[in-house]
């Protein structure tokens, strides 16, 4: 896959690592001499000092040729007009950040649908850290639909009964469990007992009232 990314700051310069370490051939463009000079130095990656906003440094870029093309500079503006410009390329997949959540309805105006925002997930994260403490981990899914929790049995009343007694259900489904350090695709039949490990996939509106049902 080739992907084109511009911002060559802490969110840019990790997923540029991220993707070349996975096969994925990258090209990073960055208008500040510094970061673009520290991201040459990083990356196993073409990179470019110039302008995502200009269209000679995306051709230059060969933007045409993306399979994907992310803006995730700290500047909205910037990146709200280099997915405008870049979407006349039709690319399959443009994502943009923003840091801004007042500015996501503009980015979706524009057709912009893969809109994230690290710092608003950064700060979820931590707050759902703290917030449910019996929550050994925690992935947000999707668009912030639904999350991939695991969680220690421990309540009584599930204690004995079946995968198939409690799970699926409309707001949740036990994805794995763990038992003895072994990792395992649920069986209708296999009995849950204090102690295992589950991860369960949860839609977000409900994984309080899903972690209760186990933790509590």
């Amino acid at each position: 896959m080739y992907v084109v990314i511009m911002g060559g700051g802490r969110v840019g310069l990790n997923l540029a690592s991220s993707l070349v370490a996975g096969g994925h051939d990258v090209t990073l463009i960055e208008n500040d001499s510094k970061l673009c000079n520290n991201a040459a130095s990083e990356l196993d990656a073409l990179v470019i000092c110039g302008s995502g906003t200009d269209i000679r440094t995306l051709e230059e870029a060969n933007v045409g040729d993306a399979d994907v093309f992310v803006a995730a500079t700290g500047f909205d503006e910037a990146n709200l007009l280099s997915c405008i410009l870049v979407k006349e390329y039709n690319i399959k997949k443009i994502i943009a950040r923003v840091s801004n959540p007042d500015h996501e309805d503009a980015f979706r105006k524009v057709g912009i649908d893969d809109v994230i925002s690290p710092e608003l997930t950064a700060a979820s994260y931590l707050e759902k850290l703290i917030i449910r403490p019996k929550i050994a981990d925690l992935i947000i899914i999707g668009k912030g639909n639904a999350e991939l929790l695991e969680i220690k049995v421990e309540n009584k009343n599930v204690l004995g009964r079946r995968i198939k007694d409690v799970s699926p259900t409309d707001d949740f489904i036990i994805a794995a469990l763990y038992k003895k350090g072994e990792i395992t695709i649920p069986k209708k039949e296999d009995v849950l007992n204090k102690g295992d490990r589950i991860s369960i996939l949860v839609k977000s509106k409900a994984v309080k009232k899903t972690a209760k049902l186990f933790t509590a």
